[in-house]
């Protein structure tokens, strides 16, 4: 037994215990109080603030809001910026090639959807939630499991006051146990709770592995004459070209504010590649260029994406609970959109739950809640678009648009995909080469008006983490990163992550890994592209990471 577990603590019971405050979470709650006013339902979110955690896109299929709060519009829900213009590009280092829309199957099509910033969406879900009598609790991050057996029985949330090495401080607060009859995992991607049920209960076993992308944005206001509401666009190709799979997304939001954002899938080979600079470069390119100049940035922040789709789905309902939106992978890739998804398995979640609790169950699978997941609005959406990702990756950007294109008409016509299931094969640290096979890449240096320094950027994402506590970035082995990972793979540590958490220092002893885990914006690339898997990452004290304003 670890001293964690010896630790007296209050608990609170309650019918359901939520773990994240985004889209799946807080649809989940409110459709537990839509369907039984009298139920118990507690959403923990770790952030300072619901949404201050939340990073999307995003253009907002409104299928899975229409599902569970038909009159949103009434109500006043943040969606105010229709599609209206869908653009789709392939860029040259000096120019571009438009894509046009009639080719492309039409669940490509963004008629109807809407520019949105999700953090403003899920604060309103909050509001919408709470006049129901949800209970949420910003600022308090869940941070461990609690197990009956095999069952997961409820979880710890407000640890705070811990001193650096881990011990209690002056301000010490062991947090509480809450206990549900079921808990939800909605954490995200990446989150450190599924994490640690998908690999002691083996829920992958006979799925493939998941795979992610890394997505930076940043919000500009630009000039007002150069703002076009409700147009997007998306590109591929430079800066990218054949280095690694991605993209980037504009989106003309709302007062003169557009959406930049850029995509690397983390599959990519050469150690060398630093998806930040490729970032910053993109917004180089005359097109993009023309559109910010004169123009500032005004907020940045990043987060990973799960990509592996329908191949890649864990089991999903396990002792005692379930797991929700992007904690079970449900993005569809070529669409860049998962916010529906998640929304819609909220749904599905709540109403395998609230049948469980009024047959008097408690603590068991919600099988139900896979069925449901497996083959309704759900399935539909991933299984049309399974092989689009695994063709990338194998075959690159040209295959992928004509092959994956053909996969997709068909299936989007009969429902059957011509080229089965493609598998993805390795996982994104195992696809990292070793340094000896590749160049390193050499960056154009930021110009502080269009491209700017990482650490730069990470102040407009508003990260705080309290400085005395224990770093929330654990090496299972603290000797790998400059013992393995630097001559082999060239430590690609201090590249991928974007926020500037890592570095390698030459001292008068030798090289020295450094983790700057005040900087961390809490986007998970670490915990899934170290080569070694050698990263952990964990919830630091509730409230602290990015604040984001309106991502």
């Amino acid at each position: 037994m670890s001293d964690a577990d010896a630790i007296e603590r209050e608990s609170m019971e309650y019918d359901v215990v939520i773990v994240g405050g985004g889209p799946s979470g807080l649809s989940a709650a409110i459709r537990l109080k839509q369907i039984d006013p009298e139920l118990q339902v507690v959403v923990l979110e770790k952030g300072s603030e619901i949404g201050a955690h939340i990073l999307s896109g995003a253009v907002l299929d409104p299928s899975g809001l229409n599902r569970l709060i038909p009159d949103w519009k009434e109500k006043g829900a943040p969606l105010n910026t229709e599609v209206v213009d869908d653009n789709f590009y392939v860029l040259g280092e000096a120019g571009q090639v438009r894509v046009p829309n009639w080719p492309m199957p039409p669940l490509m099509n963004n008629h109807g959807n809407y520019i949105v910033s999700m953090g403003n969406v899920c604060r309103w879900l909050a509001e919408q939630a709470e006049e129901l009598g949800v209970e949420i609790f910003p600022g308090m991050a869940a941070s461990q499991l609690v197990w009956e057996g095999d069952r997961v029985k409820g979880v710890v949330a407000g640890v705070m006051g811990l001193e650096a090495d881990g011990t209690p401080g002056p301000n010490y607060e062991p947090g509480m146990e809450l206990h549900g009859k079921y808990v939800f995992i909605a954490e995200g991607v990446r989150g450190s709770l599924a994490k640690e049920i998908i690999a002691k209960l083996n829920l992958s076993e006979g799925h493939e592995p998941q795979k992610f992308g890394l997505g930076m944005k940043e919000i500009w206001e630009v000039k007002p004459e150069k703002f076009q509401k409700g147009r997007v666009v998306h590109t591929m190709g430079w800066p990218l070209g054949s280095n690694a799979g991605g993209g980037s997304f504009i989106y003309h939001f709302e007062n003169n504010q557009v959406l930049v954002g850029f995509v690397v899938h983390l599959n990519y080979k050469n150690p060398y590649l630093y998806p930040y600079m490729e970032f910053q470069r993109f917004k180089h390119h005359p097109m993009v260029a023309e559109l910010l100049e004169g123009g500032k940035r005004v907020a940045y922040g990043a987060r990973a994406i799960s990509e592996g789709g329908w191949q890649s789905i864990p089991e999903l309902s396990f002792n005692g609970g379930l797991l929700l939106g992007c904690s079970a992978g449900l993005v569809n890739v070529p669409r860049i959109k998962g916010n529906h998804n998640a929304m819609l398995s909220g749904i599905e979640a709540a109403e395998a739950a609230a049948a469980a609790i009024a047959a008097g169950r408690e603590g068991d699978r919600l099988e139900d809640y896979d069925k449901a997941v497996r083959s309704g609005e759900i399935a539909k959406d991933l299984k049309k678009v399974r092989n689009v990702k695994p063709i990338w990756s194998k075959l690159g950007l040209w295959p992928s648009l004509a092959l994956g294109g053909f996969d997709m008409w068909v299936a989007n016509l009969t429902g059957w995909n011509p080229l089965g299931t493609w598998k993805h094969g390795k996982n994104d640290a195992q696809a990292t080469g070793k340094a000896a096979d590749f160049k390193p890449i050499d960056y154009p240096r930021p110009d502080g008006k269009l491209s700017f320094d990482r650490l730069t950027n990470v102040a407009f994402s508003f990260t705080n983490h309290e400085e005395s506590q224990p770093c929330h970035l654990k090496l299972k082995d603290p000797s790998i990163p400059i013992a393995v990972n630097l001559p082999e793979f060239a430590e690609p540590a201090q590249r991928y992550c974007p926020a500037g958490v890592y570095e390698v220092l030459e001292t008068p002893e030798g090289a020295k890994f450094q983790i700057n885990f005040q900087n961390c914006v809490h986007c998970k690339t670490c915990d899934i592209k170290d080569p070694s898997q050698n990263i952990n990452w964990t919830t630091p004290q509730g409230g602290d990471g990015p604040n984001y304003p309106n991502m």
